[in-house]
Parts: structure tokens; C-alpha cells; sequence
């Protein structure tokens, strides 16, 4: 089967200091007793230092693998467009992580794409850019935009040999496509502000092994990162999911024990209430407050400040809802519990099933009753119901 190559994104957060660091210095000294791997942020924001290379090279073990995301002028600022000599920005990136492909320890290159980067504009910009890409590089793609999501994307990932970076976030549905001989696994979490200030549950990190061993027995490597960093879950949620897959050491055991009695001794709250605990409750809530629960307080405002002027309820019938806010659609299928609204906000909230204005606004119009009734029932169902756009 596939080599499994597992680890953080990053690794240098002052909060781990406690959770997982006894201190602040050598951390990634200590990292690397417990992980093969390391995925590199800060390239993101900024050409590396070649003595950072360097003394990552030599700090590391000879087993080790860097992976890095590509800087954000090729990917964000430049948009990989060819008239904007992004092949000299990819090169010099390259020149500079020599030291570490010259030692074997050069894993994966991320070219992580903006939300706005759509197939409808900036198709011929990836072909272009893809051209570009010298073979001994192993590359991986992250989109961030459902335009992207054609089986005719996925052909031309192949052809190249770039793999579709398999994600769970809120922008885009944990699909796993297999377009490389190796596989590249994201997760970011599930959180709404921010995404990476999540805590994975054991069962939803279940999920996930199924589909890590079906990959593996179609390519020949599997990198797998977790960036819910806030805390150490980061950490202790990448341990678990080795557990699972029967590739944890009694080292890693143990560090990710301390991690879970530290965050349950210093934030007891952090892991959040359980659903047993919450639905004696939620018969209780007003309809803002049950808003409160599905949504966040910036869109709950955004919400009730839309006029009624602009809205319209077009059917409320005793298994359907349908209505139309500022122009947009909003449709409820009660019976088959599937919510489908068409706004950009609402999709990039699809993955962790957080309500929009609009959506806010449409509760907000139907009668009391009717909204308390199909709230609580979302709140207590949630894992149930289905947002669609």
C-alpha cells in the first residue's frame, strides 16, 4: 500500500506552548519526533531564505518531508496568468528550495487558488500555468470554487499528473478524485470564524479512513495535512486519524493524551456541548436565538436589515418553502430536509451548513410558529438536513 506521510500545516504557534510544546524554543526540533512531515505556510506570504532551507534540512530527519504552498504572487496576486512572467516567479521558487530537493526532502508543491479563481475566467491561465511545471516537481491543486468541480478539470489534472487537493472546509464538498500516482489531503475544519478553530470528532475524522485507504491502493503516496491549529487540534486530531488507520507509535499516543487532558483542564467548554445536552433546551429559544445557533451574529444582522419590501414568500405549503430575497432563491424541501439557496455567501457556507442573510431574513419573515418549528427541527436534525446551491 502507499506510503502515508502525515503532519501539520505548520508547525510554529506560540499557543501550542503548553498543549503540545513544553517550550518555546526548538519547536520544530520537537516536531519532528513525532511527525514525517511538515507543510510550509509561511511560503505562502513570502519567498523563503535560503538559510531557512537550510537549517530546516539540516534540522530534520533524513526520512523527512517538506511540503510548501506556492507564494501568493503566482497564485493570488498574479493569478498563474503566463503576461505576468509567472514562470519567473515559479522558478526562482524552485532555485530556492534546492537545498531540499537535493536531499530528498522536498515532498509536495501546493498551488492553492483563490475563491475568485473561477473555470469561467481563468481556465487558460491553469492550462497555461500547468504547461509551465517541470516534471521531477510533484504538484497538488487546491481549489476553492465549485466552477472547478468538472470531470473535464480532473482530465486535465491527469495529463499532467497534478492531484486535486482532497479538502474539508466550508467552501467545497470533501470529494476525493485521484489524478496523480501520490494524493494530497487537506483539512482545514469546519469552524465559521475561522474555519481552523475546529475540533474534529472522533466520528467525523471516521469519515475520512475509508476513503484514505481506498486512495491508497491507487497511487503510491498519500500526503495529509490538518490546519485546525487553534489549540493543538491540529496535533491531536492528526494522531488520531493515524490511530485509526494503525499507524500511530506509543509516542504519539502519549503527546496526544497530554494535549486532550490540557485543553479539557484549560478550556472545558472547547470541545463543545453534546446534542444530548442541547435538545432539553432548544424548545426554549426564540427564533433569533435559534438563528443565533445556525448562523453567525454579523449575518444574523445582515439579516433583519433587509427591508420586507424585497422579499417574497411564493409557497409555505406543509412540506415545502419557497421565496425570493433581493432576487435570489430560497427553496425548503421539509420532507427530505434539503435547503437550496443560489447567493455566493451562502455557498462558501454549504460545507459546515451555516445560514446567509437571505436565509436568515426568509425566518425572520414566515410566521413565528412556522420559523420555531422548522428551526429547532433543523438545529436538533442538522446532520440530516442537506444544503445545496
Amino acid at each position: 500500500m502507499a506510503q502515508l506521510v502525515f503532519g501539520t500545516s505548520g508547525w510554529s504557534y506560540k499557543e501550542w506552548i503548553g498543549p503540545f510544546y513544553e517550550k518555546a524554543a526548538k519547536k520544530f526540533s520537537y516536531y519532528t519526533r513525532f511527525f514525517n512531515t511538515a507543510e510550509i505556510n509561511s511560503t505562502f506570504y513570502s519567498y523563503p531564505s535560503r538559510a531557512m532551507l537550510y537549517g530546516l534540512y539540516r534540522a530534520s530527519p533524513s526520512n523527512f518531508l517538506f511540503s510548501a504552498k506556492l507564494p501568493r504572487v503566482i497564485t493570488h496576486q498574479n493569478r498563474l496568468n503566463p503576461e505576468q512572467k509567472v514562470k519567473n516567479h515559479l522558478l526562482r521558487f524552485l532555485e530556492l528550495l534546492h537545498p531540499l530537493k537535493a536531499g530528498g526532502k522536498l515532498g509536495c508543491l501546493l498551488i492553492q487558488l483563490p475563491p475568485s479563481f473561477t473555470y469561467e475566467r481563468d481556465l487558460e491561465n491553469l492550462k497555461a500555468f500547468f504547461e509551465m511545471l517541470p516534471d521531477e516537481y510533484e504538484f497538488a491543486v487546491e481549489f476553492r470554487n465549485h466552477s472547478w468541480l468538472k470531470p473535464s478539470i480532473r482530465k486535465l489534472l491527469k495529463t499532467y499528473n497534478v492531484a486535486y487537493c482532497i479538502v474539508d472546509e466550508p467552501l467545497l464538498p470533501p470529494e476525493v478524485y485521484v489524478t496523480a500516482d501520490f494524493a494530497y489531503f487537506r483539512w482545514h475544519g469546519r469552524g465559521t470564524q475561522p474555519w481552523y478553530d475546529y475540533h474534529y470528532s472522533e466520528e467525523e475524522l471516521e469519515e475520512w479512513v475509508p476513503r484514505i485507504e481506498k486512495t491508497r491502493d491507487q497511487v503510491r503516496k498519500v500526503y495529509g495535512y490538518f490546519n485546525n491549529h487553534y489549540h493543538g487540534y491540529a496535533v491531536e486530531n492528526c494522531i488520531q486519524i493515524l490511530e485509526m488507520l494503525q499507524k500511530v507509535t506509543s509516542e504519539q499516543e502519549r503527546i496526544k493524551e497530554k494535549i486532550i487532558q490540557y485543553n479539557l483542564h484549560k478550556r472545558p467548554q472547547q470541545y463543545g456541548r453534546r446534542l444530548e445536552e442541547f435538545q432539553p433546551t432548544v424548545h426554549q429559544l426564540s427564533v433569533t436565538q435559534l438563528l443565533q445557533e445556525l448562523t453567525d451574529p454579523t449575518r444574523l444582522d445582515r439579516g433583519q436589515k433587509i427591508g420586507d419590501e424585497e422579499c417574497k414568500v411564493e409557497d409555505s405549503s406543509e412540506e415545502t418553502i419557497r421565496s425570493t430575497i433581493r432576487n435570489y432563491s430560497i427553496e425548503l424541501n421539509l420532507k427530505d430536509k434539503v435547503l437550496t439557496h443560489d447567493c455566493d455567501d451562502w455557498v462558501k457556507g454549504v460545507g459546515i451548513k451555516r445560514l446567509c442573510k437571505h436565509v436568515v431574513k426568509l425566518f425572520l419573515l414566515l410566521p413565528r410558529d412556522r420559523s420555531e418549528t422548522v428551526l429547532r427541527n433543523m438545529l436538533i436534525t442538522k446532520a440530516d438536513w442537506q444544503f445545496q446551491s
